[in-house]
């Protein structure tokens, strides 16, 4: 999870594993890496969807994270291969660039199960080849007998992330977010096709109905639904966006989240895009705005394999029709 190009993430509300494969340069084929990572994700994933009743032969993923310190590191947790609610795009073959040359790299999803600890008696069977040993979690055991997940969730204790937690990490993240302000700088009003762009791409499920007129837009940049519930019956929630194109050093106050809960109608709820964080104040708010900041929506097109965002390192530039001034 420390590398800014693949953005490996752990989600603890849903206990979803998002995972980069180990082919991350170019000039090797997919499944042509040295340690056969990527290998291993393809014949767990081919077993988990063609051969289900053979579970067992799928090895246990255990999940480790760098420490803070030296060669620290930290067990997040026992994973198998798929998620419950979204099987068909559990591992997806994504084209990315580096130094003008195209290469594939598997982005793979994983449900870390709910067990705290791992005994060393099961790793122990485990390598003698008995996988579904008393010692196995009972977690697990369930997963290959019946193939039904129990995610490990966690609620969190706060309910408000803090300035840090908002910011891009160093490195691409903060450039792609200091090359989208420097491009949009002076034309703020360009940044609201922008923003409206950057919400859709953050959550499919939302949809911009129309960017609004540069002045008299009633406070709101953008409108648009939001579609909830099975893909049979779905229904849209109407909500209003506001985008401030601040400086990244800059993050938005309490003043432009009041502006735009003061513009929200009955039954909508608000969207907020800026280029580096909020508030925490308003976090208790009956109708506060879910906000897009430079850290939620750094992967928002990276994670999808489509990059849109030219000239990171130097000169700004769009290659996306939608986004620009």
């Amino acid at each position: 999870m420390d590398d800014a190009d693949w953005p490996d993430f752990i989600d603890v509300y849903t206990g979803v594993f998002t995972y980069f494969g180990d082919n991350k340069k170019p000039g090797f084929d997919l499944h042509d890496t040295p340690r056969r990572g990527n290998k291993l994700l393809q014949s767990c994933f081919a077993i988990l969807h063609n051969v289900s009743d053979q579970r067992v032969k799928i090895p246990p993923f255990l999940v480790f994270t760098k420490g803070s310190k030296g060669r620290d590191v930290v067990f997040r947790g026992l994973a198998v291969p798929g998620v419950e609610a979204d099987p068909a795009d559990d591992l997806v073959a994504i084209w990315r660039s580096k130094k003008g040359e195209r290469f594939q790299n598997y982005r793979a999803k994983f449900t870390i199960l709910d067990t705290g600890t791992v005994a060393r008696e099961w790793i122990e069977v485990l390598r003698a080849g008995e996988p579904l040993h008393t010692s196995a979690p009972s977690s697990w055991r369930t997963w290959v007998d019946r193939g039904v997940y129990a995610p490990l969730t966690a609620e969190p204790t706060i309910e408000y992330r803090t300035k840090e937690e908002q910011q891009p990490a160093a490195g691409r993240d903060a450039s792609l977010v200091r090359c989208i302000y420097d491009y949009f700088k002076e034309n703020p009003y360009g940044f609201e096709h922008c923003a409206a762009r950057l919400a859709g791409l953050m959550d499919p499920n939302i949809k911009i109905e129309t960017v609004t007129r540069p002045s008299v837009d009633g406070g709101r940049d953008a409108i648009g639904t939001y579609r909830v519930g099975p893909l049979a019956d779905r229904i849209s929630l109407d909500f209003a966006l506001e985008a401030k194109c601040y400086a990244p050093e800059n993050g938005v106050g309490v003043k432009e989240l009041s502006r735009l809960i003061s513009r929200l109608r009955h039954r909508q709820f608000g969207i907020l895009v800026t280029l580096l964080s909020r508030p925490p104040g308003l976090s208790g708010a009956s109708q506060r705005p879910p906000p897009g900041c430079g850290h939620r929506g750094r992967g928002c097109r990276r994670d999808s394999g489509e990059g849109w965002i030219g000239g990171a390192g130097g000169g700004p530039g769009m290659v996306d029709d939608g986004v620009s001034d």
